[in-house]
């Protein structure tokens, strides 16, 4: 008879979770947005929570009657309802509001492509985007993850953190994720720069993760103890970038960043 003090790892999910339920539902969402297709089969997902195939047929139905997934013959995918409920998240949080509004009016801002996002662990997340440069068309879109060695605004808001919360998550011989020859490649590369941004008060990248395309960046001042952590970016084309325009972004993304924080921060 199985021990009932230990549901074992077919069952894992939940098991210390006041709802099971909702963390299952959780876990099989986001293992739909990890996915590389997009797609998985009931099998696929219950491997991947680690719950018995008859749970997690449970929870796809529950997930599919609130349309949260969407069934494609055997397959599932994430559901429209979830771009609906995304949408309604954006549209209340007072600093996108205010973001937009800045970068319509600002001198320089109003003519580049300008984001705003939120750290989440060892990547940010876009929550807005700004499109004032018709010649940068940028592949990541809002809700789109990037690691924060590979973002000028990532690595802006991790210089934020202590520095052993940063030896935790990167210790030096940590190999980091690549997308171009200029990409940071170890741990200690990564906190070498963040000591450059702590003492100049930005973030500068340079075609680390798109050639041809550079991006400057500053953090917002925390709203309250628990705020959430966002930051500003902005980029321009390599070939026609000046230190003077990067000076001009900086003090322009700097005023939105205290329009967004706190004003006594």
């Amino acid at each position: 008879m199985a021990d009932s003090r230990n549901p074992g790892p077919s069952d894992s999910s939940g098991a210390a979770s006041p709802a099971p339920a909702v963390t299952r539902a959780a876990a099989v969402l986001n293992a739909l947005a990890d996915s590389a297709t997009g797609k998985l089969t009931l099998s696929d997902l219950a491997r991947e929570v680690g719950i018995p195939k008859s749970s997690a047929s449970n929870v796809l139905l529950a997930l599919e009657d609130a349309r949260l997934i969407h069934r494609q013959g055997a397959e599932f995918t994430l559901g429209r309802k979830l771009v609906e409920l995304g949408a309604a998240y954006l549209g209340r949080l007072d600093e996108v509001q205010e973001f937009y509004r800045f970068c319509e009016q600002a001198p320089v801002l109003s003519g580049e492509t300008v984001r705003i996002a939120m750290l989440d662990g060892t990547n940010v997340i876009y929550l807005a985007r700004y499109e004032g440069h018709p010649a940068v068309r940028l592949t990541s879109n809002i809700g789109d993850k990037m690691p924060v060695s590979l973002c000028a605004v990532g690595k802006a808001l991790t210089a934020r953190l202590h520095e052993h919360d940063v030896d935790e998550l990167f210790p030096d011989a940590e190999k980091l994720p690549v997308l171009t020859p200029k990409s940071l490649r170890t741990g200690a590369e990564f906190k070498e720069q963040l000591r450059v941004i702590r003492e100049q008060g930005y973030a500068f990248e340079d075609e680390e993760s798109t050639l041809g395309v550079v991006c400057l960046a500053v953090a917002v001042p925390t709203r309250g103890a628990h705020g959430p952590s966002l930051g500003l970016s902005v980029t321009a084309l390599k070939a026609t970038y000046t230190a003077e325009q990067g000076a001009q972004m900086v003090k322009e993304l700097q005023q939105l960043a205290r329009s967004l924080g706190n004003p006594m921060g």
